[in-house]
């Protein structure tokens, strides 16, 4: 059963160690299958569900596996404009990739998106973090996490001895991807929650 290794940052062809097949007929008719497997590359354990899908009028079959455990990669939320979601995606391409250097040029291209959907007036990044800082669109914390993220983007960007590792990489990719759910997810649900609230509350 095809599968997205974790460990081997690649879809495999998961050798099966068992499953089970469970449904709710008052949830989903269709039943769902919870598959064990081991990969065949690293030999690490992969916990995947797969659905039953209609592929004719009569037929059906299993659907590739879809990763429960170790967890998957969030989707990116369609709320975050493209100027910031292209580059978020390009930088977990690059990730899996292993193209450690160019997924961290990518997040810091993400903060150069939200710098410009935010009209910052400053030439550099690392002025228009500060003038998100001040108008409020970033706090202190996510300040700290910009300006390491875009220290590391010049390394990346720049040809020097110095290496970004797997660990660094992933860090950075994760503060890129917190700013972003941060400026255009939550920021934008809690406007939506106020809205709705009593005022009397």
């Amino acid at each position: 059963m095809i599968i997205e290794c974790s460990y081997c940052e690649s879809k495999v062809d998961g050798v099966l160690k068992g499953e089970h097949e469970s449904y709710d007929p008052n949830e989903d008719p269709f039943p769902f299958k919870a598959v064990l497997l081991q990969c065949p590359v690293c030999n690490n354990s992969l916990l995947g569900g797969a659905e039953l899908i209609q592929i004719s009028s009569d037929k059906h079959e299993w659907s590739d596996a879809f990763r429960l455990w170790p967890k998957q990669d969030s989707h990116i939320d369609w709320s975050i404009p493209d100027i910031a979601r292209n580059s978020l995606t390009e930088a977990r391409l690059c990730y899996k990739a292993r193209a450690y250097s160019a997924s961290v040029v990518m997040s810091g291209r993400t903060l150069e998106a939200v710098c410009k959907h935010h009209n910052t007036s400053s030439r550099t990044l690392a002025k228009g973090l500060e003038e998100l800082k001040s108008k409020g669109v970033i706090d202190e914390r996510l300040y700290q996490w910009s300006d390491e993220l875009r220290k590391h983007r010049n390394i990346g960007a720049h040809a020097s001895d110095e290496k970004i590792s797997k660990e660094d990489a992933k860090d950075l990719l994760d503060f890129a991807e917190a700013i972003c759910e941060y400026v255009f997810v939550l920021s934008e649900k809690f406007n939506q929650f106020m809205a709705r609230k009593p005022a009397k509350i």
